[in-house]
């Protein structure tokens, strides 16, 4: 399965924030956003990736990441020359597919919860789409699913002005190898958008989609907005601060998966600068 991280579009709910920079590069406390979509991708098992950006970030966002060597992962970076939807990725990253399963996260979007990763490894070899759900009490700006009385899927709206129920979709959606042919016969929407929630809905008249509640315990953030961003960055601090341990450090992720060694990382501390960062990785080998 190759995993998909949405980092194009023009941030515009950040502005002026974003002016010049792109959204995913911003800090959400002590990493890069996309750090954290990133991880959660790494943790469900994920060694190929794919970064989605705009023309004029994506040699930042080379520079950034690397090829992700370090991290036991390969990166390929994508150009997204006009952001048109979610579902466009699909068209963007077609030519790096080759037929394979897919994860799209959003570059926005930071998950964490125990045994997260363990839970989304079991979509790895998905016959048909898997997506979440997640009460929030601001429905109308996402897409959102209505549930029947035995739990199972009856409808899929796009940020509708009435919805029918509380139950967000996050930004984290597993899709089979038809997932590319499915969304070359997308129109756009009223908005201008290819929308991922009409590609859902495919799956859905077909009987293929598969929708579960996030485990109670699991948080998710959307960090589109100011005061979202400084919510995840409070969040991530307050987690840090009273476990002693990062959230969604790449290089923890990879080492404990065994994708590197404890010689990797100590090539790693000797190219970075003094800090808590570089503090935190000597301790981490120090312990094995």
């Amino acid at each position: 399965m190759i995993g998909i991280v949405l980092a194009g579009g023009t941030g515009s709910r950040l502005w002026p924030l974003t002016k010049g920079f792109s959204k995913q590069l911003l800090p959400v406390y002590d990493k890069p956003m996309i750090h954290y979509p990133i991880g959660t991708l790494m943790l469900a098992g994920m060694r190929e990736i794919v970064i989605i950006t705009s023309p004029q970030d994506a040699d930042v966002y080379k520079s950034v990441l690397g090829d992700g060597t370090q991290y036991g992962v390969k990166f390929e970076f994508a150009i997204q020359h006009k952001p048109e939807g979610i579902a466009q990725a699909f068209s963007v990253v077609e030519n790096f597919i080759d037929g394979k399963k897919t994860c799209l996260i959003l570059g926005d979007n930071v998950f964490h919860g125990v045994s997260l990763g363990r839970n989304l490894k079991q979509y790895s070899d998905i016959d048909g789409a898997q997506i979440f759900a997640y009460r929030v009490s601001n429905p109308t700006e996402y897409g959102v699913v209505d549930f029947s009385s035995d739990g199972e899927a009856l409808s899929i709206e796009e940020k509708p002005q009435r919805p029918k129920s509380n139950y967000a979709i996050p930004g984290l959606y597993f899709y089979d190898q038809n997932v590319i042919e499915k969304s070359k016969t997308l129109k756009k929407s009223g908005r201008g958008e290819f929308e991922i929630s009409d590609l859902n809905r495919m799956y859905l008249a077909e009987g293929k989609l598969n929708v579960t509640l996030l485990p109670r315990g699991t948080a998710w953030l959307d960090t589109g907005t100011p005061s979202d961003l400084q919510d995840a960055s409070q969040f991530i601090r307050t987690l840090e601060e009273r476990q002693g341990t990062k959230v969604n450090c790449l290089e923890e992720i990879a080492f404990l998966n065994g994708w590197t060694t404890k010689k990797d990382i100590e090539g790693v501390i000797r190219n970075i600068p003094n800090g808590t960062y570089k503090s935190y990785l000597m301790a981490l080998i120090d312990e094995k």
